[in-house]
This record gives C-alpha cells, sequence and structure tokens, in this order.
C-alpha cells in the first residue's frame, strides 16, 4: 500500500487549483458531484480520508462527495499542492470546487491510518516538498523511491542527465541558468521520475493496500515573486505545468487500473492563522491546562461520552452490589442462613 499517495486497489485524482479543488480523476465508485459547494482547506485531509474509505471523527457535512460501496477502496490517493497560482487550465476534470480558508495542512494523519490498518501489507507512503527538501517515506516506498532525487541539489543533476524533461519541455522563456527557473523544473523533473518508478514497479498497483502520496510544489511560487504574474516565464511555467500535471494524472490513473484519486491544490497564498504572544506563565497565576493561555479546558475528546458512561454505571453497579451483599449480611441468622452453624448445631445435638 502507498501513501503518497502511491500504492493502493485504488486511486483518486484531485486537483486543487487556486481557490478551487479539482478532482481530476477518480474511480466510478467515489461519487463526486458537480456544484459549486465550498470546502474549507483544513478540510481536506477528512475529504482523502474518506474517499480513501477510512472513517474521520468528525462528520464532514459537504455535499459534493457522496458515500460510496462499503467493500470498495481506491488502491491510491495522489495529492499535489501547487502553491503560487490562482487556477490552472486543467483540461479535463471530474468536478471541481472553491476553497475556503487555504489554510497550511497536512496528510499526516492519513498515513498514520493507513500504516496503522495496513501495517502488516508494508504500504507505502511518500510525502515530499522539493522546495524545503521535505521527505518522509514509508514501507515499500523506501525501497522504490530511494533514488529519487529529493535535495535541490540531487534534482539539478538529474536535469542535466538522461530521460531529463528539458528535452522535451518547450522552455520558450524559461532559462536553464535561472535559480527560480531550475526550481519549477525540477518539480516537473520530479513528478516525471515519479511515474518512471511507478512503471518499473506495477506490482505496487497490484496489491491490496492503498498508497498514498502528497506532493507540494512551490515553484510558480518563486516565478511569481520574482517575474511577476504578468511576466512571459511565469505565464509558460503555468503553461507547463497544467499540462504535466493533467499527464501526471492520467498516467497514476491508468497505472492504478483506474482505481486511483489524484488531487491537485492550487493556492495562491496560504493563509497563516493569526497568533497572539501571551505572559510567561511566571507572571501569571497557573492555570488547569499549560496549553492554553487562556484557561481554557482540554479539548474535547469524542469519547469522553462512551467512557463517562462505562465508569459511571459501573460504580453504580459496584455500590448497589457492596449495599446488598452487606445488607444481607447484616440480616443473616447464623442458625438458620450459614451451613457452618447449621452443621455445627447437629454434631451438638447428637453428641
Amino acid at each position: 500500500m502507498s501513501v503518497f499517495s502511491i500504492g493502493s486497489p485504488f486511486i483518486y485524482l484531485v486537483g486543487v487549483q487556486g481557490d478551487s479543488l479539482t478532482v481530476l480523476q477518480a474511480p466510478e465508485f467515489v461519487s463526486f458531484q458537480k456544484g459549486d459547494w465550498p470546502v474549507s482547506g483544513e478540510k481536506i485531509p477528512d475529504l482523502v480520508a474518506l474517499t480513501m474509505g477510512f472513517s474521520i471523527q468528525e462528520d464532514l457535512s459537504w455535499p459534493g462527495l457522496q458515500a460510496g460501496p462499503l467493500f470498495q477502496r481506491p488502491r491510491a490517493n495522489v495529492l499535489v499542492v501547487v502553491r503560487g497560482v490562482d487556477s490552472l487550465a486543467l483540461p479535463q476534470s471530474v468536478a471541481s470546487y472553491p476553497l475556503e480558508n487555504p489554510v497550511p495542512f497536512t496528510l499526516d494523519s492519513v498515513a498514520e491510518t493507513v500504516h496503522s490498518l495496513f501495517a502488516e501489507d508494508t504500504p507505502v507512503v511518500l510525502q515530499l516538498a522539493p522546495s524545503e527538501e521535505r521527505l518522509y517515506m514509508l514501507g515499500k516506498a523506501n525501497a522504490v523511491f530511494e533514488d529519487l532525487p529529493v535535495t535541490l541539489q540531487q534534482i539539478r543533476a538529474r536535469l542535466s542527465q538522461d530521460g531529463s524533461v528539458l528535452a522535451s519541455l518547450p522552455l520558450n522563456s524559461l532559462s536553464r541558468n535561472a535559480e527560480a527557473d531550475l526550481l519549477f523544473l525540477s518539480e516537473v523533473q520530479v513528478l516525471h521520475d515519479i511515474t518512471a518508478l511507478l512503471q518499473r514497479h506495477r506490482h505496487l498497483a497490484k496489491d491490496h493496500s492503498p498508497d498514498l502520496y502528497s506532493l507540494e510544489l512551490s515553484g510558480l511560487e518563486e516565478l511569481s515573486r520574482l517575474y511577476g504574474q504578468d511576466s512571459p516565464q511565469y505565464r509558460d511555467a503555468t503553461a507547463i505545468l497544467a499540462s504535466v500535471l493533467q499527464k501526471f494524472g492520467e498516467d497514476v490513473y491508468a497505472l492504478y487500473g483506474n482505481s486511483a484519486v489524484v488531487e491537485v491544490v492550487t493556492v495562491k497564498t496560504f493563509e497563516v492563522p493569526l497568533t497572539r504572544k501571551s505572559r510567561s506563565i511566571l507572571e501569571s497565576k497557573q492555570i488547569s491546562n499549560p496549553g492554553s493561555p487562556y484557561n481554557l479546558a482540554y479539548k474535547y475528546n469524542f469519547h469522553y461520552a462512551v467512557v463517562f458512561n462505562i465508569v459511571l454505571w459501573l460504580m453504580i453497579a459496584l455500590a448497589l452490589a457492596v449495599i446488598a451483599v452487606s445488607y444481607n449480611l447484616w440480616n443473616m441468622d447464623p442458625g438458620y442462613d450459614s451451613i457452618i452453624y447449621r452443621m455445627t448445631n447437629q454434631k451438638i445435638r447428637m453428641d
């Protein structure tokens, strides 16, 4: 099983562009409804979990995704986050939805669920952010993607080797020598290498554990900051990325036997929640919850009601049992109710 998410019996392709979420590919049993229902950025991990057939703590009251068959789940889920662009001209998609509250998010919770449920099958979990040189691999991903270039230095060296995307892409105004241009092209190279490695290890798409892939691309954000959104470099890069992502989704979908979901999230800028510095704990009185500067209660746990009822009724049952036993012992007649005294009395009479 793979989480990159690559490697599960079914794969979903979903795309989020700018302030929108676009589903590129999805199997028939994963029903995305067309409409303008907004989805919050912080709910995307829950949406990914539901498409893979996993349960979530809070119900997602969003009509864009309908319940599917109980015994069918996609073999893989691929989520690509594109930063620095409002929207991408993706030629084909299943559905597209507005994106609200685009806060930073991760698929760590989904990856943990995949690993815990399919630990014996060693699923593939791959999370990669080339611009930050951040990589997380789990299960079979360690063996399959061990040669995948992840640092900027490795990826730039890969661009000069055989099979580089530079030989097939229409660079136009993009330069092979500019740092920002190379960052964007290196991210395109990573997408190409991932599909190439999957084609080389097709057995990953045939196992019974789902795969998860998570990619974060920020090359467009750097181009926008350096050249501006009206520059020819930015326009050419946007057109190249839209074409590459469309082909990437189609290739992954085909590799998993039309049983995959691929998601692309395009966000111009992430909204960082505002924070407020609190006074030192030495300047204030001790509070019940050290993690909250406002003396708030701990976050509610959804298992609280169950645990509370178990403890409550168990204590009541034990208390009633103690009362009943104590009452019977207090009112017991040793001569009639106790077999010890009864036999002793009979022995005395016989003597």
